[in-house]
């Protein structure tokens, strides 16, 4: 339980030890539940696209999301892949929603075991593929 009393919804550990064990989803994207108790899967996909991945993020309210991010550093090293935790605040989002959410994201950010990487995203140039793949690389 977090400091909000947020807890994690057992759907949203087994979509990512999905995502981490099977591969079965490239990306998880989680949200707060209506009465702001729980921590619940909005979305999962398949599709490799970071580009879509960051459409699925919303202007002007926040989630978590965890993005199984492949890149390749050179061609002799090949593909590698880390898991990176998003904490997505929009500097648009209300203030209120903004302080859930990050009162909230150790109760998940705990449950979730095998992130590399953790990054704090207020605008989509924080959360760019190349920002991303300066940090992990």
């Amino acid at each position: 339980m977090s400091r909000s009393g947020v807890t994690v919804a057992d759907e949203s550990l087994t979509a990512f030890n999905d995502l981490k064990l099977g591969k079965k989803y490239k990306y998880i994207i989680y949200t707060l539940n209506d009465d702001k108790t729980q921590i619940v899967v909005k979305e999962t996909s398949l599709d490799n696209d970071y580009d879509s991945f960051l459409e699925k993020l919303p202007e002007n309210d926040c989630l978590y999301a965890v993005y199984d991010f492949e890149y390749e550093i050179s061609a002799s090293e090949g593909k590698r892949s880390k898991m990176i935790f998003i904490a997505w605040s929009p500097d648009t989002a209300p203030i209120r929603s903004k302080m859930v959410y990050a009162s909230s994201k150790d109760a998940l950010r705990r449950a979730l075991n095998g992130i590399s990487t953790d990054i704090q995203g207020t605008d989509l140039s924080e959360v760019s593929y190349e920002t991303i793949l300066d940090t992990v690389s």
